[in-house]
């Protein structure tokens, strides 16, 4: 057991999970238990180079430190609830956490180049919350509500999870020095921002050499507009990439479809998005979802330019994918299109995202939606019955 203190600063003790500490706080641990400074370095090797799944693996560890770290921790992996495979090479995943939620990953493998070939590189959209408490209009994930942050571990371990799946299904072995993901991708179920401590500890773990080392400038955070957070991360020191959700170019707009322009304005989100640049003098990525009849009109290709010139920002657009219970249209590609060039001709540098998955529930949250709909109905099922 470990002390952690609650949100009122009263001391508790409970067992934590091995990958939410970083390795000042295993340095830290293993020296008041008497132990060597290497052995910190060994157990954090098992951790995210071996991504092992129990203590009991780590057999160059000795018997006595095993013992004192399973009496003092966790090491609880995902358990994989279903698999859904694209025709593109996309994999989507659906977790079950210890407490029986489900929370969703997607693997997305690079395009085809030009040339006909596929780079190496895997993107992985990492989830940080089960459901979502912003209630934007659009998204299946906060259909079923807002349940809980995840632990920095549960972000952690989608990474992980998806190195030993790959081994399950005939991969390549277990790289020391990086695996199957080399890019991440903030973008899954749940706010970012609104789980910020666990979310940049994971981060770091992501980050560090004793970690998973994938580079910063390799993990994207995405925001649906939390000021105060973003300014706050500008604070860090690692240049992570920083992407808006933005799908509404004026308040009138996106405060119909996402209601947390309500409490910060567009003013307020572009203020902290120049402090963000200004710290890290990285491009920000702008996402910008088509709706039909919602926001696809002239007058947001003028507002949308203006805020893309003020940033100097990269918009990418994506046509909304349908979600079962949301009745908002997918534009045509006549639509999309001449949002597109309309962008371009303001000089504003504009891409239309190329979709992965559209056969597998493509849209974030709604492999979750269904596959709680399907227990909701059984469980009435056999109640009536």
């Amino acid at each position: 057991m470990i002390k952690t203190t609650d949100s009122v600063g009263v001391s508790s003790e409970k067992p934590r999970e091995l990958r939410s500490l970083n390795a000042d706080e295993v340095g830290r641990v293993l020296a008041e238990w008497g132990h060597k400074s290497y052995r910190v370095t060994q157990l954090l090797g098992w951790l995210y180079k071996k991504r092992v799944c129990s203590i009991d693996e780590m057999s160059d560890l000795p018997q006595e430190l095993r013992d004192q770290l399973a009496g003092a921790f966790l090491l609880k992996p995902l358990e994989l609830a279903k698999e859904q495979r694209s025709q593109d090479g996309t994999v989507k995943f659906l977790w079950r956490l210890a407490d029986g939620e489900l929370i969703e990953t997607v693997l997305i493998p690079a395009s085809v180049g030009r040339d006909g070939n596929r780079s190496d590189r895997h993107t992985l959209c990492v989830s940080s919350q089960v459901g979502c408490a912003y209630g934007c209009k659009f998204c299946a994930s906060g259909l079923m509500g807002y349940k809980r942050n995840l632990d920095a571990y549960e972000i952690v371990d989608q990474v992980l999870a998806v190195e030993r799946w790959q081994l399950t299904k005939g991969g390549e072995p277990v790289k020391p020095q990086g695996g199957l993901v080399n890019n991440i991708v903030m973008m899954g179920m749940g706010e970012p921002l609104a789980n910020y401590g666990n979310l940049t500890r994971a981060l770091e773990i992501f980050n560090s050499s004793w970690g998973l080392n994938i580079g910063a400038r390799k993990i994207t955070v995405s925001t649906s507009g939390l000021a105060p957070q973003i300014r706050r991360l500008a604070e860090t020191p690692q240049q992570y990439h920083l992407a808006i959700s933005l799908h509404g170019a004026t308040d009138e707009v996106r405060d119909k479809i996402m209601p947390v322009n309500r409490k910060y304005p567009i003013e307020e989100l572009i203020s902290a998005c120049e402090v963000y640049q200004q710290a890290k003098g990285r491009m920000i990525w702008v996402e910008y979802i088509l709706i039909d009849d919602v926001n696809t009109g002239p007058e947001q290709v003028e507002a949308l330019s203006g805020l893309a010139k003020r940033l100097q920002c990269k918009v990418n657009l994506i046509p909304y994918n349908p979600v079962d219970g949301i009745e908002l249209k997918r534009p045509s590609a006549g639509t999309v299109g001449q949002f597109r060039d309309a962008l371009h001709h303001n000089g504003v540098r504009v891409t239309v995202r190329t979709e992965k998955g559209t056969d597998i529930d493509a849209a974030c949250g709604q492999l979750r939606l269904k596959s709680e709909k399907k227990t909701d109905e059984t469980q009435a099922f056999g109640q009536a019955g």
